[in-house]
């Protein structure tokens, strides 16, 4: 043993060439994780799928359906993340020669590592579920769109090429074209003033609003198509536009509650797994402490 220059002895720390990382347990405790993730997971589609039907009056909402899938779905996370963690601890051999506090955190540090590969199991699993679904979605559509021809294929092609490059001059060149008499033009052309009214209606919407002169200016056409009063005939513009405004502010409303569902869908799995390696975590220093107790039990039974 050395000596040092005070003439004391000096402790030299012993260190083991063994990991402090037991796999077999980890590896056990995630599989174990991930069978019962994936069993629950089935039960939980079996028992939605019995809240909706196809049949009116019938099927749960959409809301109702969510929440309760939310929830299994945290239910899941929880039990399997406990379960998984519980093995790691149980299953792993005791420490020899190590301190109580550095044996709870090798508990808990396994458990969370378990936590961590059944969670990289379940995910790569149901990424390739969703994938294998979107490739057979996929193939569906592209047999459904061989089987219309090339030659339409190609046709519609070129129509949508070629309405992108005249939507941007159209209306100007309906501006500057506008005739005097319209209400003459409207009832001699009607193909002509429809189409000139869809791309009136087509620029506001992608201008937010239809200006003034062309309000007036459909009334216009709207009186000399429908035989209405030019009074009458503002107020059914104005309707419809009202009406086409309400229907994209739905629209704005619905992709801002879609946008607001899955933030809260997000925030709510986050918390969910950061719950979930605790309960691991927690569960592997329980299964360890029970397995050194009980050893401990055993071996004093036998004195």
């Amino acid at each position: 043993m050395p000596i040092s220059s005070t003439g004391s002895t000096a402790l030299t720390p012993v260190e083991s060439s063994k990991s402090a990382i037991a796999w077999g347990p980890i590896i056990g405790g995630a599989v174990a994780a991930t069978g019962i993730s994936l069993i629950l997971i089935l039960f939980g589609s079996g028992l939605g799928l019995t809240m909706v039907s196809p049949w009116s009056g019938e099927s749960s909402s959409a809301a109702t359906v969510g929440i309760t899938a939310a929830i299994w779905l945290v239910v899941v996370q929880w039990l399997s993340a406990a379960l998984g963690g519980y093995l790691t601890g149980r299953l792993r051999t005791k420490w020899a020669a190590v301190h109580t506090d550095e044996v709870f955190f090798r508990d808990t540090a396994h458990g969370f590592v378990s936590w961590a590969l059944a969670t990289i199991f379940v995910a790569g699993f149901l990424a390739s579920s969703l994938t294998s679904l979107a490739s057979v979605g996929a193939q569906a559509v592209g047999t459904a769109a061989a089987t219309a021809g090339v030659a339409g294929s190609a046709a519609a092609a070129s129509s949508a090429d070629d309405a992108d490059t005249n939507a941007a001059t159209s209306y100007f060149t309906d501006a500057l074209l506008r005739p005097q008499q319209a209400q003459q033009r409207a009832e001699t052309d009607n193909t002509a003033a429809t189409a000139e009214v869809s791309r009136i209606l087509v620029n506001g919407a992608m201008q937010g609003g239809v200006p003034e002169d062309d309000k007036a200016y459909l009334a216009t056409i709207v009186s000399a198509r429908t035989g209405l009063s030019p009074e009458e005939a503002r107020a059914r513009v104005d309707s419809v536009l009202k009406r086409i405004e309400d229907a994209k502010v739905a629209a704005q409303q619905a992709t801002d509650e879609a946008r607001k569902a899955a933030a809260t869908t997000a925030l709510v799995g986050s918390l969910s797994l950061l719950v979930g390696a605790f309960i691991s975590s927690a569960a592997a220093a329980l299964g360890g402490r029970q397995r050194d107790e009980e050893e401990d039990l055993l071996v004093a039974s036998r004195f």
